[in-house]
């Protein structure tokens, strides 16, 4: 162990402590517990801020903070812990997004996202921390079984997160995200044991020293496609995606950030720190397909997002297309579009991240996200909260000068010039249709913030602003539907005891969601008009793991 190798120990040890507190002292944690996620998430990011302070910026390429410990000697496997440029930014993106989840949870008021922390608030907590343990874990793990027992751990955290505190298609929608997952994870699983056989070493960065020397390029081809097929679900890549809409629009607010923000990262991440350094004539091999798939991805995701009328499920539809930037990137085999592959990754995980606590937050007051039922009107009732929707509906969609345009920018950059070996040809035309996606992708926020946020609020006649309407309070705060003000409602309704309640509909942004989203939009104009932060550390790890196929 270096010596500052305790840190990315303590960065997995605090919240795995944390959420084995909660099992051993369930009623003494019992009084503290709105404080207790919020805390322990804290000091994971404040662990996370001490590794970008203290990380020797000006040796990026290489792994740093290291723990090389044997794990279990009789399989010759090592606990092996480090972090360079590509994964630096992942980890802080991780500790960031998992904090902002629990002040959005602990300091909502309880007529909001309080519900939500009410509802067996403990076993939220828990499921919280050991998944950020399996996102964080698998971005400093160096050991290819390590890296899947990471990879494994945050499936079934977030499959109780979807499917105890979801929407009402929550079941079907848990179940369906764990079997695409597990059916892909098994896969690559195959791969990862394919590449031990051939080679006789998991450890990860003497398996990317060695550029694939050992294996004959029929097997790295198998092994890459196999390795590939379980990166692509977890990313997701077109057709391999039908389970994530369904996740998201189903998942609850926090769900839905940490499952855009950094479970999507982890697949394409995954393509950064093995399959392509590891695996280079099977990249090469396989790259084409891997552009076609990722372009089509682009322009289907679009498409999708112009016939939707869910807020939740156009986000999530969007991220299809944006993953589909990061992999074509990754097919390129260029320091161009792999460094724009890994900036659209940590952009993308900002800016979906604030777009679904925005959609979150528009579902607390209206009850609804269905854009037709929303009516428009957004920001001359909620100027604010219309105003920060807008805005991440712009960085999202590639304007120059937010984070969202350089990934896209650059992927498309490395399609035009490709590695050697590639055919330039295909890649320009992948980067024509990358582009018209790119135009589609305007087309569909504009709709959306045409429908959402501009024209006149459709009830503004009856409920001025400021003022209070009547809405039929169910069991939960989403089963609540939205009734006409002055309508008479009979007790018992819909299965339910019924009553009215008076409800802001002018509710504006909160002080919790201020303080939850202002960091996001901080660092989405910071990246986007100061893009060497990012560069600057992908760059040289990105020009050594190329050593593999230049």
């Amino acid at each position: 162990m270096t010596g500052m190798g305790w840190v990315p120990v303590a960065l997995l040890a605090v919240p795995l402590l944390g959420a084995l507190g909660l099992v051993v002292f369930p009623y003494a944690l019992r009084p503290v517990l709105r404080a207790y996620g919020l805390v322990l998430s804290g000091v994971t990011l404040a662990l996370a801020a001490l590794l970008v302070v203290t990380f020797d910026h000006r040796r990026p390429a290489g792994p740093q903070f290291e723990v090389d410990v044997p794990w279990i000697p009789g399989l010759g496997l090592r606990f092996h812990l480090g972090i360079d440029g590509i994964s630096l930014p992942l980890v802080a993106l991780t500790a960031l997004l998992t904090f902002l989840c629990f002040v959005y949870l602990s300091w909502g008021s309880a007529r909001a996202t309080g519900q939500f922390l009410r509802a067996r608030p403990r076993a939220l907590v828990f499921t919280l921390l050991v998944l950020e343990v399996g996102m964080i874990g698998t971005f400093l793990a160096l050991d290819l079984l390590l890296f899947f027992v990471f990879f494994e751990i945050v499936l079934v955290p977030m499959y109780f997160l979807i499917g105890v505190w979801g929407g009402e298609g929550r079941r079907a929608a848990s179940v369906k995200f764990l079997l695409y997952t597990l059916l892909g994870s098994v896969v690559m699983l195959l791969g990862l044991l394919l590449v031990w056989a051939q080679t006789g070493t998991l450890d990860i960065e003497a398996l990317a020293a060695a550029h694939g020397s050992g294996m004959a390029r029929s097997v790295q081809v198998v092994a890459f496609v196999a390795i590939g097929v379980g990166l692509a679900v977890k990313t997701p890549m077109w057709p391999l995606h039908t389970w994530l809409p369904d996740a998201h629009t189903e998942a609850p607010t926090a769900g839905s950030v940490l499952l855009a923000g950094v479970l999507l990262k982890m697949g394409t991440y995954g393509f950064a720190r093995i399959a392509i350094p590891v695996l280079p004539e099977g990249a090469v091999a396989v790259a084409p397909w891997l552009g076609a798939f990722a372009v089509v991805g682009i322009v289907y995701g679009a498409l999708a997002c112009l016939a939707q009328r869910d807020l939740k499920r156009m986000i999530a539809y969007s991220s299809v297309g944006h993953m589909g930037f990061v992999l074509l990137g990754f097919a390129t085999l260029t320091p161009t579009g792999i460094n724009g592959a890994l900036f659209a990754n940590v952009a993308h995980g900002l800016i979906t991240g604030l777009l679904f606590f925005l959609a979150g937050a528009v579902r607390e007051r209206y009850r609804t996200v269905d854009m037709t039922v929303l009516g428009g009107g957004l920001l001359a009732t909620l100027p604010r909260l219309g105003s920060v929707l807008t805005f991440a509906s712009i960085a999202s969609l590639g304007l120059p000068g937010l984070a969202g345009f350089w990934g896209e920018m650059l992927a498309l950059l490395g399609a035009f010039r490709p590695a050697d070996g590639l055919p330039r040809g295909l890649f320009l035309t992948y980067m024509v249709i990358g582009g018209l996606g790119a135009v589609l992708t305007a087309a569909y926020f504009l709709v959306m913030l045409s429908r959402v946020t501009h024209g006149r609020p459709a009830a503004a006649e009856e409920t001025p602003s400021g003022s209070v309407d009547d809405r039929l309070v169910g069991e939960t705060p989403d089963e609540r539907p939205v009734v006409p003000l002055g309508t008479e409602v009979a007790p018992g309704a819909a299965g339910r005891t019924a009553i009215l309640e008076p409800v802001l509909r002018t509710d504006d942004i909160r002080p919790y969601e201020l303080l939850a989203w202002t960091p996001l939009v901080a660092l989405i104009l910071l990246f986007g008009l100061w893009p060497g932060l990012l560069l600057s550390l992908t760059t040289p790890a990105v020009q050594a793991l190329l050593g593999a196929v230049s």
